[in-house]
């Protein structure tokens, strides 16, 4: 699963791919440029469970991110010619909106003034400006195939992208709209970046590290709160980057000093996840610890999928514990005689932190 990483100029987006990815790249990409990286998803089951079954191999979720580079600022003259940019993110499956909320005399904003509802509308304008022209060069299409030959499928898509263009031009984003199963279909063949979950990191001074939630308050966003497949984190990107490279000790006591539980690069990446609408079940034993991702919802049937299509497909039965019970039991064995362990066919919905055996006849 791909986040795109994405953003006005100058506010942290590459700072924080280099802190979610630990990838080596510049500070300041440019326009056009991206990159491209693996952030391991922070998850202490894995190493509680490790710490009992001794394995030889820990094997983390994971969520990749890609770095565009600065968008520019969206003017009437110049709104939605930032097309070229944004192709990269027409693979990703959600994206990640960097608003800067910090100030810095030696790098100044490129509106001359700090304002996250501003600068998250500015941006949110670029990409329905592209779904907006993407949606009406395929309505043309779809209107010429039309007058050819009267098509269902094609009058349902003609429908559906009536309806995207309307709302475009009532500045709404797609990913506030609801769709009908099989129009969903269509909507992931248009690809149309202002449909994708959005997450807004909100990188703050590090005067703000102690009291986040307060220097959100002040920042009017009450009207994105509760709004569909959106999610906003803040996070200190000054303080995450000396974060980065300190031993776990030196980390643990800066965080103290700070009054954080826990880096922001952890919430982010475990808000990256859920926004995605993923979990994780575990398998433990000696070879390897490890978390599988697979999305929210699926049977045990898939989620066997998830390590062979062999063991999806000769599925028999599906040995599932809760990750804390076998902690507590302190073995399989164990968890069985406590009767925790149960047997569950192909159709059970996993569970987020099941801990899963799966029989079958591959």
């Amino acid at each position: 699963m791909q986040t795109g990483i994405i953003g006005l100029p100058q506010t942290g987006k590459t700072t924080l791919f280099r802190i979610l990815t630990g990838a080596r790249v510049e500070a300041k990409a440019q326009p056009g440029q991206t990159h491209v990286g693996i952030a391991r998803v922070p998850d202490e089951r894995i190493v509680k469970l490790a710490e009992l079954f001794q394995p030889k191999k820990l094997t983390y979720a994971t969520v990749e991110y890609v770095d565009i580079g600065g968008m520019k600022v969206a003017k009437p003259a110049t709104a939605g010619r930032d097309s070229a940019s944004l192709v990269p993110l027409r693979e990703a499956d959600a994206l990640m909106q960097v608003v800067r909320l910090f100030d810095d005399p030696s790098m100044p904003h490129p509106s001359g003034s700090l304002d996250a509802v501003r600068d998250i509308e500015s941006v949110e304008i670029e990409l329905m400006l592209n779904d907006l022209e993407q949606a009406t060069k395929r309505l043309e299409r779809v209107e010429k195939d039309l007058k050819k030959k009267k098509d269902p499928l094609v009058e349902a898509e003609k429908n559906v992208l009536d309806r995207c263009i309307k709302a475009l031009e009532s500045e709404k984003p797609l990913r506030e709209l609801d769709f009908k199963p099989d129009e969903q279909k269509m909507m992931n063949g248009f690809m149309f970046v202002s449909r994708k979950p959005m997450l807004i990191a909100l990188n703050l001074g590090d005067d703000d590290a102690a009291d986040m939630q307060s220097a959100v308050a002040r920042q009017n966003l009450s009207k994105l709160q509760g709004k569909a497949r959106t999610a906003i984190v803040p996070f200190c990107g000054k303080v995450e980057a000396e974060l980065a490279d300190l031993s776990p000790a030196e980390a643990a006591e800066l965080m103290s000093a700070y009054g954080l539980k826990e880096p922001g690069r952890s919430r982010i990446l475990r808000a990256t996840y859920e926004l995605l609408g993923l979990i994780s079940f575990l398998t433990c034993g000696e070879p390897e610890c490890r978390a599988w991702t697979i999305p929210r919802g699926i049977s045990a049937a898939k989620a066997a999928g998830a390590i062979h299509s062999d063991i999806e497909a000769h599925f028999i039965k599906a040995e599932v514990v809760r990750w804390e019970e076998l902690l507590a039991a302190g073995s399989w064995a164990a968890a069985r005689e406590r009767a925790q362990v149960r047997l569950e066919g192909r159709d059970y919905i996993v569970e987020d932190g099941d801990v899963i055996l799966f029989r079958h006849s591959g």
